[in-house]
Order: structure tokens, then sequence, then C-alpha cells
């Protein structure tokens, strides 16, 4: 899939940088796997806006994903690529030979047709959910397993995947998309294949209103602000602001705020990679 540039009819097009979604085949989703999407616009349960800049934003509803995969040995044949409001990736709807029809994260390359399988005797080719047992050493894999059975939670995002590197004992050793090294138990199930929208990291939105679709409120800059509403507030004309934190005054670039007493610390075999400063 490719992107396009549009023409600038307005300054909104003028640096807009679009997907095509050519790789999408329809635009109507199954209605067996919707569910209702409510929206907090960041207020709790008692009206209070805990989390800032949300609100607002087109409706949507959500697609039931499956990513646990535990459809074992029962082939299932790709019927639609669809858009998912709620992810960067795009998902794929698969009907199993029993009529079943399910939601999945789409990966690079799978087409309407084609079949895919999940559990012991697939075979490790794109869109097949395996053991990390069974796959071989150099794969490209993507929508991981941290806990057996519980279902995906590393690469889901659009034009990720890890690669595993290898064995040790009854872990195996997976690069992420972060760069990180890590243990993660065999017994744990990943898919074939990177997930599908490569060129989403290209797309220019072109102007804020596009923001306020998607439910994002304008963030002001903490170095605008006052001294008594953000720790960087302040001072005689354009100061710095000192050294860059949040609003309740978390370091930021630089200091560490991971909890060395985490339990995954462990499986972790070397950190994810730094940005290199020019």
């Amino acid at each position: 899939m490719a992107v396009r540039k549009l023409k600038p009819t307005s300054p909104g097009t003028r640096h807009r940088v679009a997907l095509d979604y050519s790789a999408i085949t329809t635009n109507k989703p199954e209605k067996s796997l919707l569910a209702k999407l409510h929206k907090s616009g960041g207020r709790n349960h008692d009206g209070k806006m805990t989390v800032r800049n949300i609100g607002g934003g087109h409706k949507r509803r959500y697609r039931i994903v499956d990513f646990k995969r535990n459809k074992e040995g029962m082939v299932a044949t790709v019927k639609t690529i669809e858009y998912d409001p709620n992810r960067s990736a795009f998902i794929a709807l698969v009907e199993y030979t029993d009529g079943e029809k399910r939601y999945i994260i789409a990966p690079n390359g799978l087409n309407v047709g084609d079949t895919v399988q999940s559990g012991k005797g697939s075979e490790p080719t794109v869109g097949n959910s395996l053991y990390l047992s069974d796959i071989p050493t150099g794969t490209a894999i993507h929508a991981i397993e941290m806990t057996p059975g519980r279902g995906a939670a590393l690469a889901r995002s659009a034009g990720t995947n890890g690669i595993l590197v290898g064995t040790e004992g009854k872990y195996s050793i997976v690069k992420l998309p972060s760069g990180e090294v890590r243990r993660i138990l065999s017994s744990c199930k990943a898919t074939i294949g990177a997930t599908s929208n490569p060129d989403h990291q290209l797309e220019v939105i072109g102007k804020a209103g596009r923001n306020r679709w998607k439910g994002k409120r304008p963030r002001v800059r903490g170095v605008a602000m006052n001294p008594v509403d953000h720790p960087m507030g302040g001072g005689e004309g354009r100061a710095s602001g000192g050294h860059p934190r949040s609003r309740t005054g978390v370091m930021a670039k630089g200091q560490k705020t991971r909890n060395n007493k985490k339990y995954s610390t462990q499986l972790i075999i070397s950190k994810r990679k730094k940005k290199s400063r020019k």
C-alpha cells in the first residue's frame, strides 16, 4: 500500500499525506463482532477531569479482535481486510470451517482468500499463530503473548514485528520492535509476519482539526504556563523552563522511571535502544 499527496486546494490539504487504503476490501464491519465504545472525555465517575487533552472525536464502535487465537487445528479463510478506528494496523475477518467468524490483526501480505491456522502442526507461514517453541529461529513475528493463554500483548501496532533470536531452556529469546531483547516463555503464542499498514508512520494529518476528530484536545506546553500550573512554567521572557519534567514533576529525557523490583526485569537481556543525541 502507498501514500498519496493531496492537491493544496486548502491550507489543511497543502501538507497532507494520506494513505490510499488500497488494501481495504470493505467498509462494512461484521455486525456480530461489534461492541459499544463509551467515551469518558477524560472524566472519572465523579465527573472530574483526571486525564487532560481528551474529549470529542468521532463516534466509534469497538471491533472484537481475537488476540488469543485459541481455535487450534481449524483452518480459517480470510474474507475481508478492514480498517479499524481503534488501532493503527488493519484487521482481517476470517471464517472458520465451522462457520464462526473472528477478527484478527491483519499481517502484511495477507490477502482475501488466503487461509490461516493456529496451534500445533501449523505451518510457519504469514498469518498462522504458533507456539514460540515451534517457530524457526530468525522468523519475523507479531502479536506476541507475554503470558501463555492471555492473548497477544506485544508488536500489535502498524508495521511492527519482533524477531525470534533463539531459545534458552524453557524461554525463547525475542528482539522486540523497541530494540529490547527479552526472554518469553516458549509456551506463548505469536503470529508469523509483520503487522499490516507499514506506511502508517508516513501519514501527515495536515491540520489540527483531524486530531479533534480523533478525540484529542489541544495540549498546552509547560513552558507557556505560570509557575503555579507547571514546574517548567514562569520566568521572564522566553525562559527554557529548567529540566524537562511532567506536570506532576516526573523527570523526562534521561530520568529512569522503571521499577527495578519488577518481576519481568530479570527476563530482559538487553534494554531498548536509546535515541542518539546529536
